[in-house]
């Protein structure tokens, strides 16, 4: 899933906007996970998952740090997550859909805090770039 350059200016653009508040999106964004999806909750059970714990917030930090890496090397993701992807599918082993269903919880809490930027068009590029992130991160399962 290739990336136009409109799509990768786009993602660029709105992530020097998220940067300035990755902590906070990024524990946002699990908070939505584990309310709107509570199984995923099974690969965290030495977490305090109450609202604005230290362990949410510092793993939404590492989240989001994944997402900017992503975003800096936007022409090779793969190379910039490999690290990740192998600790996922070899040691975490993180049900694959997973990913999906966290991207789709990023992509609400960027919409939320950025609504007039996220224009239909940002939406489909972050979209597609979050599929790639996902992508990337499970292709070691196969």
């Amino acid at each position: 899933m290739t990336l136009t350059q409109g799509e990768k200016a786009a993602v660029v653009t709105i992530w020097a906007k998220v940067a300035t508040q990755a902590d906070a999106i990024g524990a946002e964004s699990l908070e939505r996970l584990f309310l709107s999806y509570p199984q995923t909750k099974t690969y965290f059970p030495h977490f305090d998952l109450s609202q604005g714990s230290a362990q949410l917030r510092g793993h939404g930090s590492k989240v989001m740090n994944a997402i900017g890496e992503a975003v800096k090397h936007i022409d090779d993701i793969r190379k910039a997550l490999a690290k990740l992807s192998e600790l996922h599918a070899y040691i975490l082993r993180v049900d694959p859909v997973n990913f999906k269903l966290l991207s789709h919880c990023i992509l609400c809490s960027v919409a939320a805090h950025y609504p007039r930027d996220f224009t239909p068009e940002v939406h489909a590029a972050w979209d597609k770039f979050l599929s790639s992130v996902s992508s990337v991160l499970t292709e070691k399962y196969r």
